[in-house]
């Protein structure tokens, strides 16, 4: 959040990419100004982006939002079990401005402040918390503010990396940050108030190489700074800016590899809404929809395949038993196990089986195994042992 070229011009959010408060990809910010005072963590930044993600839909409609506090904190990669250092963040969060200064609809000089959270609270296992009516709406607003791409914020390890990705993202169509004076660059990388950094050479040497060097390698972007000098002092500085196609998967929408799948297709040549296939594949897995649909499908003429199908799914039905093969009792075993997942996963909120889902998919570092989660979800093989202990940590007393 920054303070920047105050001009009202610039990208508007394409809705298109919007399939919900916690699966959108990155959306481009406008040529417009809020900028957060104070020094934010690298987490507590990624909080605050996870926060806004959470709320974004409603951040105008309803006062307070919610979100399950153990999903938060798998999302912004803190032990989930870690409160203290939870409510240490949202507390840092309550305690930072938020300042604008920029031109309203009508052209007229607009400043405010704000904390950037009003207040939070922790209770019942819900992170509950909300903006001032002002921010809120500045938040909301595509023009003022923009939403950071989670699988992006994820692989960032400084916060000044962050930081500097967020400043600079905005700009990918014009190709410029435009010029920054170095009080306002310090300001923007939470150093404002060392004097070590007042120096330009200690600046570029501990801030601006390395979070150039990690936006580069990490993020759908590449930078490039360029200083102004005013005799022999730097005075000012920009980056210029271009897209990374070597990282252009980040963009992708986090269906993309689902929507490679055969039952995928079979979902969708059976009238089944993109949105909706994804979703059923994302709770069920490929298997168990693969096994739904068969069974539909052995139903003969059916009238409405599509309900029969939502029905399939949510209750489960099943061949007659005398038809159904022998299973051992490993396999009995598994399928309860399997279902009792399934149980879990369908009484969570949609916005909270997308992030248990990011959570656990940012745990898997064999790429086979996070492949596997790809394609067949909750229901993946080579993640069951891995799977059942994430939801036995996330509710233990569902298993």
């Amino acid at each position: 959040m920054t303070k920047v070229d105050r001009r009202p011009k610039g990208p508007e959010i394409d809705r298109s990419t919007l399939t919900g408060s916690l699966r959108r990809d990155a959306v481009k910010k406008h040529v417009a100004a809020i900028h957060v005072s104070g020094k934010l963590t690298l987490l507590q930044r990624k909080l605050s982006n996870v926060l806004l993600l959470n709320a974004y839909d409603t951040l105008t409609s309803q006062q307070t939002h919610a979100i399950d506090a153990r999903t938060l904190c798998l999302m912004v990669g803190y032990n989930s079990n870690d409160m203290d250092t939870l409510k240490q963040s949202l507390r840092g969060l309550a305690e930072t401005v938020a300042e604008w200064d920029m031109l309203d609809a009508k052209g007229e000089q607009e400043w405010g402040v704000s904390s950037l959270l009003s207040y939070a609270k922790l209770k019942g296992g819900v992170c509950e918390y909300a903006y001032s009516p002002a921010l809120a709406a500045k938040l909301s607003d595509p023009k003022v503010f923009a939403l950071i791409n989670l699988n992006i914020q994820r692989a960032f390890t400084s916060g000044h990396a962050l930081a500097l990705y967020e400043n600079c993202y905005r700009f990918v169509r014009t190709g410029s940050t435009g010029w920054w004076s170095l009080d306002l660059f310090r300001r923007l990388m939470g150093v404002a108030d060392s004097s070590y950094y007042e120096v330009y050479k200690h600046l570029n040497a501990k801030i601006i190489k390395p979070a150039v060097a990690e936006v580069n390698k990490t993020s759908n972007i590449v930078i490039r700074p360029e200083i102004r000098k005013r005799g022999r002092s730097v005075t000012d500085i920009r980056f210029l800016i271009e897209e990374n196609p070597q990282l252009a998967i980040l963009n992708i929408d986090d269906g993309a590899g689902v929507r490679n799948s055969p039952v995928y297709a079979r979902l969708r040549a059976l009238g089944v809404t993109d949105r909706l296939a994804r979703q059923w594949l994302a709770e069920h897995g490929e298997t168990y929809v693969a096994r739904k649909l068969s069974y539909v499908a052995g139903q003969g003429d059916v009238q409405n395949p599509v309900g029969y199908l939502t029905a399939a799914l949510r209750d489960d039905f099943e061949a007659p038993v005398d038809a159904a093969p022998d299973l051992s009792a490993g396999q009995t075993a598994r399928a309860a196990r399997l279902a009792r997942i399934r149980d879990l996963v369908a009484a969570r909120t949609p916005t909270q089986r997308d992030a248990d889902r990011r959570a656990f998919a940012s745990r898997i570092a064999d790429p086979a195994a996070r492949d596997d989660f790809e394609r067949h979800g909750w229901m993946s093989a080579l993640n069951a042992d891995a799977i059942w202990a994430f939801w036995d940590a996330m509710s233990p007393d569902g298993l």
